[in-house]
This record gives C-alpha cells, structure tokens and sequence, in this order.
C-alpha cells in the first residue's frame, strides 16, 4: 500500500512546477476536493470537536500538557533525520540531544526538560526536506479525516511513517511472540491521542474559519503558505509578478 502511494505522488509531482504561489497553487482536484472538505467537516462538527472541547474543557492541564509533549518527543526522531537530510547538522544533533534528554530525565517525554536547558523544539519533515530539494508540490489534496495537503507532503507523510514509532514495534515482532492485536490497540490508541490533542489546539481557530466567505479557498491558501514558510524557515522568496510594459 505504501509503495503505490509513492508511486501516485511521484508521478503527480513530476507534472507540476518548482513552485506555485499559495494564492494560485496546482488544484486540479477542486471539485473532489471540496467534497472531501465537506466531509471532513461534518465529522469535525460531530465528532473530533465535540470529543476535543470536552478534553480541552475536563482534563487538567497538567494532562494534557503531558500527553502533547509525550507524543511530540515519541515522533521527534522524524525531526533528527530530516534536520540531517537537510544538511543542518548542528541542529540535527541538537534535537537528538533533546530528544535523550526528554526521555530519560523528562519520564519518556512526559515532561520537556529539554526546552529550558536552551535545545528548542524543532519541526522538520520529509515533506520540508523534499521542498528544500527542489521537489515541486504537485496537486493540492484534501484527504479524508486528515485534511489539507499536496502530493509532495502525502509522499513525504509515507517516508516519515518509517521514522515513527511503528517500525521499531514492527521489529520488535520479528524478534518476539508480541500479540499484534496488542501492537494495533497502541498504533489506533496513539492516532487517536493525536488526533484530539492536535484538534484541541486548533479551537481558537474555529471563529476565523467559519467567518470566511470561501472557508475551503482560506484553508488551502493558508496551509500552502504555512508549508512554504517551514521549507524556507520563515524566510520564503518572494513572488515574481510578470507586467506588461508600456
């Protein structure tokens, strides 16, 4: 399954450009994307919403700030190796310095230790490392339940799955009679914490969504310029604009 997802993504982002501006980007897939997006918003309104304000509302704050950190740090090795893909080395060995230091003394990432002693938290992917290799973007894509992407980012989501904490049970099965409905119950467990730990901390976007005319066109247009501005670490170049002369 995972390789066919890479070979659809690659031959997308082999069709499109180096670049395409946030406010005009590759979306051929409008139409099916819309629908998706209509989707995922019922089940937002439904579903992921309620279930993140309740947490938000009746879990302490101790809780749940130790449920982020522990699955920030859990998935902090994706960060070291693509920190190093990207040739920033004194950083990459800065995150693994966190990253020790957040699961020994910080109780497995339950608490960032790390953060205070001056190593900041760093957020790199494939999906970053691959703009900075000059890979296009290709089509802009609303996936179903996880929302907005493009076909450089799910081909970079795949490659990032290796880094997670999947492979390292999956070797651990190969070794030991691990039961794999165990194994299952700790991958959906571990998806759904993050689901509702990320929709929690975006409820103080709602009002701003749902205040937008073309509330579909806002999504795209920001999550395209927030992608831009991490390949570029906050300093992305700036739009040529073509004018006829006179």
């Amino acid at each position: 399954m995972r390789a066919a997802i890479l070979i659809v993504a690659l031959a997308v982002m082999s069709t499109g450009c180096a670049h395409m501006p946030p406010d005009d980007p590759s979306d051929p897939l409008e139409p099916v994307n819309r629908g998706i997006y209509k989707f995922n918003r019922v089940a937002d309104t439904y579903v992921l919403r309620p279930v993140a304000k309740g947490y938000k509302q009746y879990t302490p704050t101790q809780f749940q700030r130790g449920v982020h950190n522990f699955l920030d740090n859990l998935f902090y090795p994706t960060t070291i190796v693509n920190a190093a893909l990207q040739g920033k080395i004194a950083q990459s060995g800065k995150d693994l310095g966190r990253f020790v230091i957040n699961s020994t003394i910080g109780l497995a990432g339950l608490m960032d230790v790390a953060t205070p002693l001056g190593l900041e938290r760093n957020d790199e992917d494939l999906g970053q490392t691959l703009g900075k290799w000059g890979v296009p973007e290709g089509w802009y894509l609303m996936l179903p339940f996880f929302g907005p992407s493009d076909t450089r980012d799910l081909f970079g989501k795949v490659g990032d799955s290796f880094t997670g904490p999947t492979p390292v049970a999956d070797l651990a099965d190969a070794y030991t009679v691990t039961d794999y409905h165990v194994k299952d119950s700790v991958d959906y467990t571990l998806t759904a914490l993050g689901a509702v730990d990320a929709r929690a901390g975006l409820l103080g976007a709602d009002r701003l969504l749902d205040e937008q005319l073309d509330p579909y066109v806002f999504l795209r247009t920001t999550y395209l310029q927030n992608r831009l501005n991490k390949i570029y670490d906050g300093n992305p170049p700036k739009e040529k604009f073509d004018f006829d002369e006179e």
